[in-house]
């Protein structure tokens, strides 16, 4: 039997689901568009990956075999030359992380602080002068910085007037670590770190910081991505409230207190976007090692990107060089999760933070 207010709930179900019908049309076309310029390629380069294909022809035609994960194997286990050169290419860029990622965030954020400060005068100029670099095209900032780094370069010039003799940054393969190391006597690697090894280099070759030539990408990398993160902490401090602040001015916290209580755990959602888009454009570096030194000094500039493209189109070993991104995105995938995680608690601390809090941790600091 049928009841009255049945009809209508019948009807409301069938209003969805023409509803719901609908929006897929309008959204298909988006929908095909992103499978066939994401996914389908993403499922060639893996298919490619385990696979002996040479470039040559349709990697889906019969001439092509299927490996298995002999590349992956090859790439991290096997123990030759290519375990060992993706492990050289990961302490790189390793290195390139640890000191880009923290270092362009709070550049960033001291920019994005210095240039909104009302006080300050001439603020667009200054917001231009510092987003400049990152609209510049990076094969002409590294050929700058090919000639400002050069043996009779400007930044050597400046250093002999401290009477430092600077080094020909982009041809030393020295590491920075080693260099410290040997300042206090320590030349030769200590047993325990020239017997063990890990993906083909030793303990040892592990600890040698980033190279000369790295060094002057990694200040490189800083100078030209400053900009562009500190426009996204702009955005965000434009959307603190000034009431937040003179709650925290009447409660006579001092400028760092507002901005440690206040300032900061209100930013920590662009903050996890800054790091996470640092990551991933660290983890990726490339043009400038293309354009600048092609890996060399002795591979100490040498990342797993460079290594990938270096791989499949110089040496034809398509399988090789689709293994190594695809384990380039595992690791963007693991440092990203693993930041998330870190940040978990601090995300709920945003616009609703409590003003009687932040005046019970500006009195305990007292």
């Amino acid at each position: 039997m049928t009841t009255r207010g049945s009809r209508p709930a019948r009807a409301g179900l069938g209003n969805k689901a023409r509803q719901e019908f609908a929006g897929w049309i309008f959204i298909s076309p988006v929908v095909l568009l992103l499978g066939l310029f994401l996914l389908v390629p993403v499922l060639m380069a893996a298919w490619v990956s385990v696979s002996d294909w040479s470039g040559q022809g349709s990697p889906l035609s019969s001439d092509v075999s299927f490996v298995g994960a002999e590349n992956y194997t090859r790439i991290l286990f096997g123990g030759g030359l290519d375990t060992q050169d993706f492990g050289t290419s990961l302490r790189n860029n390793l290195y390139y992380v640890v000191l880009v990622v923290p270092l362009q965030t709070a550049l960033a954020l001291g920019l994005a602080v210095l240039v909104s400060k009302r006080l300050l005068k001439a603020r667009g100029f200054f917001r231009t002068a510092f987003y400049f670099p990152s609209v510049t095209s990076s094969v002409a900032i590294t050929a700058l910085w090919l000639f400002l780094f050069n043996a009779s370069g400007v930044v050597n010039k400046i250093l002999s007037w401290v009477s430092i003799d600077g080094p020909n940054w982009f041809s030393d393969p020295r590491g920075v670590l080693h260099l410290l190391l040997g300042v206090v006597g320590i030349d030769t690697a200590p047993p325990a770190l020239a017997n063990g090894e890990f993906l083909g280099i030793s303990w040892w070759e592990w600890l040698a910081g980033p190279s000369v030539a790295m060094s002057a990408f990694v200040l490189m990398a800083i100078f030209t991505t400053s900009g562009t993160f500190m426009l996204l902490f702009i955005a965000a401090l434009q959307n603190i409230g000034p009431e937040m602040e003179e709650a925290a001015t009447i409660d006579r916290a001092n400028a760092w207190q507002r901005f440690r209580y206040i300032t900061l755990p209100m930013l920590k959602p662009t903050m996890f976007t800054v790091i996470t888009l640092g990551l991933i454009g660290t983890w990726q570096v490339f043009d400038q090692i293309y354009t600048g030194t092609q890996g060399g000094p002795a591979k100490t500039t040498l990342t797993p990107a460079y290594l990938s493209f270096n791989a499949a189109f110089n040496q034809n070993d398509w399988g090789e060089g689709a293994a190594i991104a695809f384990i380039l995105f595992a690791i963007i995938v693991f440092f990203t999760l693993v930041q998330r995680w870190i940040l978990r608690d601090r995300d709920k601390v945003t616009s609703t933070r409590d003003p009687r809090a932040t005046a019970a941790a500006v009195e305990a600091e007292r």
